[in-house]
């Protein structure tokens, strides 16, 4: 048998390096943009397409990245969404090194636009990062491992929304930006050196055949294989509706965190009228919580009988009343309590989905991580667009009443995720449900 690289808790580490570099692309323009809007003479829907397009990128090619895992395993998929943000911070920072301040006019918006795309791409390291832990850990240790990757690495936009303001008054906004391409850079160079594969793809590319090399992954542990092919993983897993059920569930919690994560400076600054470093540390405070908070829904959701559609159900019930006091709140004595149940309750409902995905879809895990990671994270871009068509429409009013979205999104998810429970004919224990299932639609293809 050919030597190995890694382990379970490396594999962990490395993809959760990976993406939480990468994820920090989600902070790129929100603690910025009301700087860029007054140099750039910008209007309040052209600020939220800006906050908004990293997500764009970062949510979409999730899609076929997440199902390149299925065939080569994570490693080369995350370099190469890695190297593709690298692109588009070093032309961001050039532009703010030989720009900023008087030459940045509204003649540069699309360029930036452009380098602030690329940049999102590291956005989309997510759902390759997990993945990539799916594939390294048996079913009934995945709630943990994922909540740790997700937990840890979503505290990236907080802890950069937190230092950005900072950086920006010590170093001016060229300085911080040099700063942060540093630290991706850095990133990417250490993931390169430690970040591996699960044991399955590492026996193929030994030359090892599939059927072998399954063989062996399993007695080394790991439970979960692949379909042979990106199609096939995608293809396999849209037939399944249940993933269409996390895509609409994932869609409210993990599209609202990113959106609420670019949006909040904004909302801060502008309505509340507080300046960019208590905006910052608001916003940080919200991002790092919902960050912190999915772990313990992990762990919750492996506890828990059916604690995946339990966890989701408590935690979405959260989010709404949240939503429903930022809706009707002035104050930011009652915006404060609100924004934090929001936090709660969306950290543990994208703990919960992410248990389900392995659970529900288990033959084809990278194609429906792709799916749910990819069309939910594709609420980070549309979500701030209605709320900046909100503000454009009502002016001031329109902060609070955007998060109207919120209430409509959680009472849909909710709605969800009680059909999943419901229908759910008995719950998948670790390792011989999904491995029958996962054998049977090989034997379809």
């Amino acid at each position: 048998m050919p030597r190995t690289k890694g382990n379970p808790n490396i594999g962990l580490k490395a993809a959760t390096l990976g993406f939480f570099i990468g994820f920090a692309a989600v902070a790129l323009f929100g603690t910025t943009a009301v700087k860029l809007k007054e140099l750039m003479e910008l209007s309040s829907l052209e600020v939220s397409i800006l906050i908004a397009v990293p997500a764009l990128t970062g949510s979409l090619l999730r899609i076929p990245f997440s199902g390149w895992v299925d065939t080569t395993g994570g490693k080369k998929p995350m370099l190469t969404l890695l190297g593709l943000s690298v692109v588009g911070m070093i032309g961001l920072t050039v532009m703010i090194l030989t720009l900023y301040p008087e030459g940045l006019t509204r003649e540069f918006y699309l360029p930036i636009l452009f380098f602030g795309a690329l940049s999102g791409c590291g956005i989309a390291t997510f759902s390759v990062g997990a993945s990539q832990v799916a594939y390294w850990f048996p079913q009934r240790h995945q709630g943990k491992a994922l909540a740790v990757y997700a937990g840890v690495g979503n505290v990236a936009p907080g802890v950069f929304t937190l230092l950005l303001p900072v950086a920006v008054a010590g170093a001016g906004l060229s300085g911080a930006y040099v700063i942060w391409l540093s630290v991706l850079v850095g990133g990417t160079l250490l993931y390169s050196v430690f970040g591996s594969n699960a044991w399955y793809f590492q026996f193929v590319k030994a030359g090892i055949s599939p059927t072998e090399a399954r063989e062996l992954a399993r007695r080394e542990g790991q439970e979960l294989f692949p379909l042979n092919g990106i199609r096939q993983s995608l293809v396999a897993s849209a037939k399944v509706w249940q993933t269409w059920a996390l895509v609409s569930i994932y869609f409210t919690t993990f599209g609202g965190f990113i959106a609420l994560t670019a949006w909040l400076p904004t909302y801060w600054t502008q309505f509340h009228h507080m300046d960019a470093v208590v905006a910052g540390v608001l916003t940080a405070g919200y991002s790092i919580l919902t960050s912190v908070v999915r772990i313990g829904g992990g762990v919750l959701s492996d506890r828990l009988r059916e604690g995946g559609e339990n966890t989701g159900i408590l935690a979405l019930l959260i989010m709404l009343m949240g939503a429903l006091m930022m809706t009707i709140s002035q104050q930011y004595q009652l915006a404060i309590p609100g924004i934090i149940l929001m936090a709660f309750g969306m950290g543990n409902s994208n703990a919960a989905v992410f248990k389900l995905v392995p659970q529900l879809v288990p033959q084809a895990v990278g194609g429906a991580t792709g799916w749910v990671g990819g069309l939910g994270a594709f609420g980070g871009f549309l979500i701030p667009l209605a709320m900046g068509f909100a503000v454009s429409d009502l002016g001031m009013p329109g902060y609070p009443i955007g998060f109207v979205i919120f209430i409509f999104l959680a009472l849909s998810a909710l709605t969800m995720l009680w059909v999943l429970k419901y229908t759910r004919e008995q719950p998948v224990e670790a390792g011989s449900s999904s491995k029958t299932s996962n054998q049977s639609l090989q034997d379809e293809f």
